[in-house]
């Protein structure tokens, strides 16, 4: 399944794997949820307990990119990199 077609079904959490001061300049998806990406493992209960895709996103892909990786190596599989908080935004407008 497709990130726009989990998107779609509006069944999914959204994890911001940016640092805060990030948030603050280049702005942040309202229904998203901010673990910046050196705190993923203290949260992976948290994350792993959510029901429903886990879509991770950060600046451009590439933080995204190691969390879905942490959580794959830990057996999870609805996991999915949304890439650069740009994209997601555009996607999620599009819906």
């Amino acid at each position: 399944m497709s990130v726009e077609e989990i998107l779609k079904s509006g069944n999914y959490h959204l994890i911001d794997v940016r640092e805060p001061m990030e948030l603050e300049m280049d702005g942040q998806i309202d229904e998203a949820v901010n673990i910046p990406l050196g705190e993923i493992e203290s949260h992976q209960e948290e994350i792993e307990s959510l029901d429903g895709p886990k879509i991770f996103f950060c600046r451009s892909g590439n933080r995204s990119g190691k969390a879905v990786d942490f959580f794959k190596s830990k057996g999870m599989e609805d996991v999915y990199n949304g890439g650069g908080y740009s994209d997601l935004s555009k996607n999620l407008e599009n819906i």
